[in-house]
């Protein structure tokens, strides 16, 4: 964790590991910063210059059709382990969040543990949170500010401002690779080596309204609620795509210019409130989500929680 700034230090490793614990989850978003600009310089037409003058998966039509097509391929392999990072940067300081798991991707359905990262003092204050994905709701354990020891929180995916693209401090792999349906302006990147596998990576832009659209229905709510979160309606990606057409890593840029909504029954507080605690008003933030995805072969088991165990009390904002 490199952190600059004293003044601002605080602050913005609280609105951080407000993203950790959930606290996006409610983002009103006044303005997002528009991913692609880049491609309108000099160095994105050069890029895309080079793509038009490419082979086979380089060519811009085929780029696009292999990057929209990755969420069924993948619904058809059974499943994955899988790797997250969310890395946030704030004021000067930047966090990374990390976690690791196992999803069913035919089911679907999925198990992560998120490690939040350090406080300001960088000292661990928070134990691992385990989260379960499931078309529609996020499930999260050792939550803490408010939530009994042991109990799950509950959350619609529809309901969140940002569909739990962020809310969670791990984008949801399916709803990562589902993104991948909005696809435009792709572009072929070249040929690399991940993990020890070729792969072909490709970069553009996310129609998140298009992305609703193309998902399929379980899914479209929490899609189409990003949708409308994100006052851009895009967001910034990289693909990296193997032989079979199977996404091996995706990377997303978030730009969020402000956040802020009251807390409510069994839901999580926002960025705003975070900042409130430590005195000061929520700083634009840049969000990095990273999900890595290998291992490919027979589904893994996943249990959801069982109806006793959900907490539906109130979720209290996270406090020092």
């Amino acid at each position: 964790m490199a952190v600059r700034g004293h003044g601002r230090r605080r602050t913005a490793a609280m609105a951080a590991t407000a993203v950790a614990g959930g606290v996006v989850a409610a983002l009103l978003m006044s303005g997002c910063a528009d991913p692609e600009r880049a491609a309108d310089g000099q160095d994105g037409k050069h890029a895309a210059g080079q793509v038009r003058q490419a082979l086979g998966p380089g060519e811009p039509t085929e780029a696009l059709t292999t990057v929209r097509r990755a969420a069924g391929i993948l619904a058809r392999s059974g499943g994955a382990r899988v790797r997250t990072s969310m890395e946030t940067v704030s004021g000067g300081t930047r966090l990374t969040i990390h976690g690791q798991g196992i999803y069913d991707f035919a089911r679907p359905v999925g198990q992560l543990t998120v490690m939040l990262p350090e406080d300001a003092e960088g000292a661990a204050e928070h134990r691992p949170i385990t989260e379960v994905f499931t078309p529609g709701a996020l499930y999260m354990k050792n939550r803490g500010a408010g939530v009994p020891t042991g109990k799950w929180v509950r959350l619609e995916a529809g309901s969140l401002a940002d569909g739990d693209l962020l809310t969670s401090g791990a984008t949801d792999p399916l709803a990562a690779v589902e993104l991948l349906g909005g696809a435009r302006g792709v572009a072929y990147a070249g040929s690399e080596q991940l993990d020890g596998e070729q792969v072909a990576h490709y970069w553009g832009t996310i129609d998140l309204g298009r992305a609703a659209r193309t998902a399929p229905e379980r899914d479209r709510a929490a899609l189409a609620a990003a949708a409308k979160g994100f006052s851009s309606g895009t967001v910034a990606f990289d693909a990296y795509v193997d032989g079979e057409g199977r996404p091996h890593l995706l990377r997303y840029r978030f730009g969020v210019a402000e956040a802020g909504a009251p807390a409510g029954r069994g839901r999580v507080t926002t960025a705003a409130a975070a900042s409130a605690v430590s005195g000061a008003p929520a700083a634009p933030m840049t969000v990095v989500s990273t999900v890595e995805l290998f291992s490919f072969g027979p589904a893994p088991d996943v249990s959801l929680p069982a109806p006793a165990d959900i907490y539906a009390g109130t979720v209290a904002s996270p406090q020092k």
